[in-house]
């Protein structure tokens, strides 16, 4: 048997920039190391559509310290992923120039790729039909239903039938609606609804309601974070928690009536994110709604997974 791969993935999301460091071999990741800053990298390009020079140096600086201790440890090989606020953002080349200064220019990616590898992270040691990964981030929300089928050896295969990467999140949404402090009932309304129709139209496709949805990233593990009042975080409580509807709506109410201050201090929220949490919970909730399902799977298996298991299986993109 082969020797597993040393590999290192970097995602820079519109929220926040993760550092994934795993031995990586056909079937198997072993975490070496995780870690993640909140960057805020999408702050203020909702309106003005560009990143800011601010948002840029942070950024930038994260990825290329991300970038030297992946290579410290051992990494064969590192790469750096940009999603929705690069994508989107009229000044994404900027951005990537300077990251590429401090020492590795990442690659932006499509929707549909970043949604593809979010499934391929999310299904890692699960198996089933008609599974719904959902992924809600900064400034969109990656909806992937596929089917996972494990053989006799244990060794997994999962393909895609339809995947959507939409550009609603949690940072776009809570600039957009949700601006008074704390928001309003009636701008919370009025956000569920527009996410709603944003997403009617993949909803309106599905031919059956999900055996499973599965949800992962930073909304989703700090939703399931607040539920169990956490402090500090633990990954192995989060993973595998299964988060239920019901419990989702009292929470996001909480949460909406909750100053910004208030919500910094609470249990199981890293401070970082509690300007953007309510708009997130209302993603998901809205989500398992449309998709009629009464709970959802959290996992810290994600896009990163995805990512480092793509690279070793010889996926397309180059590495530094």
């Amino acid at each position: 048997m082969a020797q597993p791969e040393r590999l290192a993935a970097i995602d820079i999301g519109t929220v926040t920039a993760r550092l994934f460091v795993a031995d990586v071999s056909d079937d198997t990741v072993t975490e070496v190391l995780r870690r993640q800053t909140i960057t805020h990298l999408g702050e203020g390009w909702t309106a003005s559509g560009e990143l800011s020079v601010q948002a840029i140096d942070r950024v930038a600086r994260t990825v290329g310290g991300f970038a030297a201790e992946a290579r410290s440890l051992g990494a064969s090989r590192v790469v750096a992923y940009a999603t929705s606020a690069a994508r989107d953002a009229v000044n994404g080349d900027e951005f990537l120039s300077a990251c590429e200064r401090e020492g590795l220019r990442p690659h932006i990616i499509t929707g549909d790729r970043e949604a593809a590898l979010s499934f391929a992270g999310a299904t890692y040691e699960l198996g089933g039909e008609n599974v719904l990964v959902t992924d809600v981030g900064g400034g969109s929300t990656e909806l992937v239903l596929g089917d996972v089928a494990v053989d006799d050896e244990g060794v997994r295969t999962a393909s895609v039938s339809f995947a959507r990467s939409i550009d609603v999140g949690s940072r776009r949404l809570t600039e957009l609606f949700l601006r008074a402090d704390p928001p309003g009932r009636a701008e919370v309304a009025e956000a569920s609804s527009w996410v709603a129709e944003q997403l009617r139209g993949y909803f309106g496709h599905l031919r059956a309601r999900p055996s499973l949805m599965v949800s992962v990233a930073g909304t989703a593990t700090s939703l399931a974070a607040i539920d169990l009042a956490l402090d500090p975080y633990d990954p192995q409580r989060v993973h595998g928690y299964v988060l239920y509807g019901g419990r989702l709506a009292e929470i996001r109410e909480e949460l909406a009536g909750m100053t910004l201050a208030q919500r910094r201090d609470l249990p199981g929220l890293e401070p970082g994110r509690a300007g953007v949490i309510v708009g997130g919970a209302i993603v998901l909730e809205t989500v398992m709604a449309m998709a009629g399902v009464d709970s959802t799977l959290v996992s810290e298996h994600d896009i990163l997974y995805g990512i480092v298991l793509d690279l070793h299986r010889g996926g397309r993109t180059a590495s530094a």
